[in-house]
């Protein structure tokens, strides 16, 4: 024999979980992302390119600034050539496959960045990419 309940089940839908979610993702995302403003308040103005790569992310990268004097800067920091040289070397030592990223300003002169690009050379650091503005 079938009991029948006259009173019918009402599934509700609650959101309150989908918006516990949502929010979880929004500070995930918020955390895990880097704001590089030290490397856009330098004053190195970057040549355009139409084609080329964003870079994915290495964990650990040397940015190097060349400003239109030849002067350098990795980290904010000015350094002189001895002092570039002596970096390069300690971070090749650490990790042969360290990227390193050249950020020409666009009026520099082609020697100062072949400078830097001998400096990486010497240190054994051969992964080396252009920075670039779109």
């Amino acid at each position: 024999m079938r009991v029948r309940d006259d009173e019918e089940e009402v599934f509700e839908f609650s959101m309150a979980p989908m918006i516990d979610v949502v929010f979880l993702l929004l500070i995930f995302f918020m955390v895990s992302t880097t704001y590089s403003t030290e490397e856009r308040d330098l004053g190195v103005e970057l040549p355009t390119a139409q084609s080329g790569e964003t870079s994915g992310g290495v964990p650990q990268e040397l940015v190097i600034n060349v400003f239109k004097d030849g002067r350098c800067s990795l980290a904010g920091r000015a350094l002189g050539s001895g002092e570039l040289e002596r970096l390069l070397a300690e971070a090749a030592s650490n990790d042969r496959s360290t990227q390193v990223t050249i950020r020409g300003d666009r009026l520099a002169s082609h020697a100062s960045i072949v400078a830097v690009m001998d400096a990486c050379g010497v240190a054994g650091l051969s992964n080396l990419a252009l920075g670039t503005r779109d």
